[in-house]
């Protein structure tokens, strides 16, 4: 009964009439793409954004360049002004700046730093948690990855009040969808704008307090680690099922990869056959217009699309033109 309360349909020119009438100065802390998109739907609902928190800059890629993250860029594009501190804990003069501000509330999406006791206290309506999973399953800093990678048929969005501990705040509200054969990337994004529109959609309800909020039961309570890129690697002992979602659960990062002649090969495509192979695992047994298809724990995993060092992505077709995958040679080594 609890369930049905907190779960919502979202109907989002409705909610946009109600926000823009509500009298109330928000932080907004995140960091990387789906914070931006969380930021953007909370910009466009017409309410006051004093400031964008993020974290700094980082250098990216060989030219060590330093990028400014997604919600800085959001943020400069809409004229909100941004802090970039390098922590929160501890840190005076950050903390002087919010109190100065005095915000009602401070919304957070993916920020990526645990906030300390005086910030969680600061705002009078609390701080409340853009969470990219049907909490209490996949508390955490990879909840669409590892939902994607453990075969969740169903994953969502929770809205909830932070706490001291990880993700174990009270719920608000939530809104699912089907994980279907989707991307870390693709669901990423969905999950976004999901997660955008349902901040959006219970901010009257925030700012009149009258939200409902229910308790996590922490005995459901299961935690998806931030990925590595180890984490990445194929192991051709497992089902072609794992393996498949292994490579879409870590798409676009760190990417799926094996070993061919002692470089790496990233697998970005594929599918589980229910062929049946005493290959051993790793071996390919076939290659031709339809894939390459590959021993993987008693049955065969058809590779669709890959990706050889310095190489762009393409078709297994494709990548079969310009190279040679006999039979009988063995990945993974």
């Amino acid at each position: 009964m609890i369930k049905q309360k907190i779960y919502v349909k979202l109907k989002t020119s409705r909610t946009q009439r109600k926000v823009n009438n509500i009298s109330m100065k928000i932080v907004f802390m995140g960091t990387p793409q789906f914070a931006a998109a969380v930021l953007a739907k909370l910009a466009e609902s017409g309410c006051e954004i004093g400031y964008a928190v993020s974290q700094p800059d980082r250098a990216k890629n060989r030219g060590k360049k330093l990028l400014p993250t997604p919600v800085k860029e959001e943020a400069d594009k809409r004229g909100i002004a941004v802090l970039q501190p390098e922590k929160i804990k501890g840190n005076d003069e950050f903390l002087n700046t919010l109190k100065e501000y005095e915000p009602d509330l401070i919304a957070v999406a993916a920020y990526g730093k645990i906030l300390p006791k005086e910030i969680l206290e600061l705002p009078r309506f609390g701080c409340i948690n853009v969470h990219g999973s049907l909490l209490p399953r996949h508390r955490g800093a990879a909840p669409v990855q590892r939902a994607i990678m453990e075969g969740d048929e169903k994953t969502g969005v929770t809205l909830m009040y932070m706490a001291e501990g990880l993700d174990t705040g009270d719920m608000i509200a939530k809104a699912e969808t089907e994980v279907g054969r989707k991307t870390t990337g693709e669901l990423l994004e969905e999950l976004a704008a999901i997660g955008g529109e349902l901040l959006v959609a219970k901010l009257p309800e925030i700012a009149g307090g009258n939200i409902t909020r229910e308790k996590q039961d922490d005995s459901q309570a299961t935690y998806a680690d931030m990925l590595s890129k180890e984490d990445g690697r194929i192991d051709f002992e497992d089902t072609p099922e794992k393996i498949e979602r292994l490579i879409r659960g870590t798409a676009p990062w760190p990417g799926a990869y094996t070993y061919f002649n002692g470089e790496m090969l990233k697998i970005w495509a594929a599918e589980p056959l229910d062929t049946k192979t005493d290959a051993p695992s790793g071996t390919v047994v076939d290659a031709g217009k339809s894939g390459i298809d590959i021993a993987a724990g008693g049955r065969v995993l058809r590779v669709l699309e890959l990706q050889a060092p310095g190489k762009r992505r393409m078709s297994a077709d494709d990548y079969l033109r310009g190279n040679k995958f006999a039979k009988g040679i063995r990945l993974g080594e």
